[in-house]
């Protein structure tokens, strides 16, 4: 893996990206931040050596390179999941580049379905810990150790420092920021009443299919982690109802603007 790294890393410098200091994902629905970028360079995956392709309609499939709020940022505008049959080494790929490239920080956003009640559609939920109920690790594999500690500490995966600072901004800012564990599922299906029970049970705010496997490469190259959801849909066991997609990404969309608000001044106080 390091010799694709390094080239990799390799192309994408001889196509001028620079040394960010902060990197991002964009989750499903979630691409407005990146028309705030004065965007210097952008590559789409499929050119780029070793890298996956998104395959779902509403992930752009784009690496981003530029200045935010003062900052150099490289952007993955959308992300790879492992319903799309992707290992957990292809889907955590992209974030051993950006450490690569010179990340410090990484910011993360997700859609996610509440399954704590309190939180309403068009919300977001800053992530304090995770569950991982994706069957297995981005870690586990032979060689893992000659790209970091196989070890890795989890007791506090999301910078503790990051959350506070976010909370104050959105507390100054008025925008409602809730705050809980988030369950990173498979997927693609959505879940059934009794799962949605269990996950409840289990100790859940959200669940998603994604960000989990990024958070845990994140941790593994000791960078400074902040993650936020935002509430898609509302998964009540008692009432559930079809899932609409489109009604996910109108949320998501709805609900953007206080992501971007939020992220811009976090990066501004970085």
């Amino acid at each position: 893996m390091k010799e694709q790294l390094n080239k990799t890393v390799q192309f994408l410098k001889e196509r001028g990206f620079g040394t960010p200091e902060v990197g991002i994902i964009l989750g499903t629905g979630l691409g407005q931040l990146a028309e705030a970028i004065q965007t210097e360079v952008e590559v789409s995956y499929n050119h780029i050596p070793f890298f996956p392709t998104a395959t779902v309609e509403f992930h752009q499939g784009k690496f981003l390179f530029g200045d935010l709020s003062g900052k150099k940022v490289v952007v993955m505008q959308g992300r790879f999941h492992v319903y799309e049959g992707y290992s957990l080494r292809d889907v955590t790929y992209p974030v051993r580049i950006m450490e690569q490239l010179g990340i410090k920080t990484l910011l993360v956003s997700n859609a996610a379905g509440a399954i704590n009640l309190n939180f309403k559609k068009g919300e977001l939920m800053l992530i304090n810990d995770h569950i991982n109920l994706q069957g297995s690790s981005p870690l586990a594999f032979k060689g893992v150790t000659q790209l970091g500690e196989r070890f890795v500490d989890m007791s506090a995966p999301y910078d503790l420092k990051l959350n506070d600072t976010l909370k104050e901004i959105a507390k100054k800012q008025h925008i409602t920021l809730h705050e809980g564990v988030y369950a990173s599922v498979v997927g693609p299906q959505l879940e059934t009443r009794a799962e949605y029970r269990m996950l409840k049970i289990l100790g859940a705010d959200a669940v998603g299919m994604s960000t989990v496997p990024e958070v845990i490469v994140a941790n593994h190259l000791n960078l400074n982690v902040i993650a936020v959801s935002v509430i898609t849909d509302e998964c009540n066991p008692a009432d559930l109802k079809p899932v609409n997609i489109q009604e996910i990404i109108a949320y998501a969309t709805k609900a953007e603007p206080d992501l971007v608000a939020l992220f811009k001044e976090l990066i501004k106080e970085l």
